[in-house]
């Protein structure tokens, strides 16, 4: 079961049942100071006028049919972020764990605050997300990482399936044997993954969209079948489309009309959606 709930996460998080969510997985804004925007396209056989080459040389001209977005800007975002990570904490299970994502600006700023929150025996990994896209800078390293701080509840009790890691392709194969280069190695702390691709089939348009395998591994190693997982900053709602494929439940909050539709509509291939972009969504 799944649901979409349309509005301020903190006043609905302080309502929220006591110990009841199994994995919380969260992306909130990263205080860029920037409006983040993605422009949403569509593209129509043009020959005349094409500005894109498809299949066997086929023109095609691209149409704008809108954009989706949101002001990333705080004036202090701790105070912003505090109150929501506390309540994040008193609903986790025992064995729960929350997963915070975050940019270079923040991360430490809100590590000191979930070390407070959680108690700093309780951070158990920081992961970096590496990828390589977009524009280079000339004036300093160019920045090409997230962010992601690991939390458990009970430091010495959570959800860790081992077992359910993806592998991934060891660098140099041939100094590992052919065994060991076909089983292919358990990722570390560093998980280098491609941003979500503007003309891929995953892309739903929505700005600052992060990939589903990211959340993937995250779902299938820190949680069980039939838990509860929850994103309270749920944006284009790649947590719910993780948790669906994963026999998971999940509760998805967002208080942006773009970022209910997008994420209903994307997971109507899921589960039959009854949608209400105003109140609860049962998916």
């Amino acid at each position: 079961m799944g649901q979409i709930i349309f509005g301020d996460n903190l006043p609905i998080l302080t309502k929220w049942e006591t110990e009841s969510i199994d994995l919380i997985y969260i992306d909130p804004p990263f205080n860029t100071g920037k409006r983040q925007e993605r422009r949403r396209i569509k593209t129509v056989r043009d020959e005349t006028h094409g500005d894109r080459t498809g299949f066997k040389g086929q023109r095609y001209r691209t149409l704008e049919t809108g954009t989706s977005g949101y002001d990333d800007m705080f004036d202090d975002f701790i105070d912003f972020i505090s109150p929501r990570l506390l309540e994040a904490y008193r609903i986790l299970t025992p064995t729960g764990s929350m997963f915070f994502h975050i940019d270079y600006r923040e991360a430490h700023y809100c590590k000191i605050q979930l070390d407070r929150i959680f108690g700093r025996k309780s951070f158990i990994n920081e992961i970096i997300w590496a990828y390589d896209y977009g524009a280079r800078t000339k004036k300093r390293w160019s920045a090409k990482h997230d962010t992601i701080l690991w939390y458990a509840k009970d430091p010495d009790n959570y959800t860790f399936n081992f077992e359910q890691m993806d592998r991934i392709p060891y660098m140099a194969p041939g100094l590992v044997g052919k065994e060991k280069a076909a089983r292919g190695k358990t990722p570390t702390d560093v998980w280098w993954h491609t941003i979500v691709s503007p003309s891929g089939k995953e892309k739903t348009g929505y700005a600052t969209q992060k990939p589903l395998g990211i959340v993937n591994r995250i779902v299938k190693v820190h949680s069980n079948p039939n838990d509860l997982l929850m994103d309270f900053f749920a944006g284009s709602g790649t947590l719910g489309d993780a948790a669906a494929s994963a026999s998971r439940d999940f509760v998805l909050i967002d208080n942006s009309p773009d970022a209910i539709k997008v994420m209903a509509k994307r997971l109507r291939s899921q589960k039959p959606a009854m949608i209400n972009c105003e109140h609860i969504v049962d998916i």
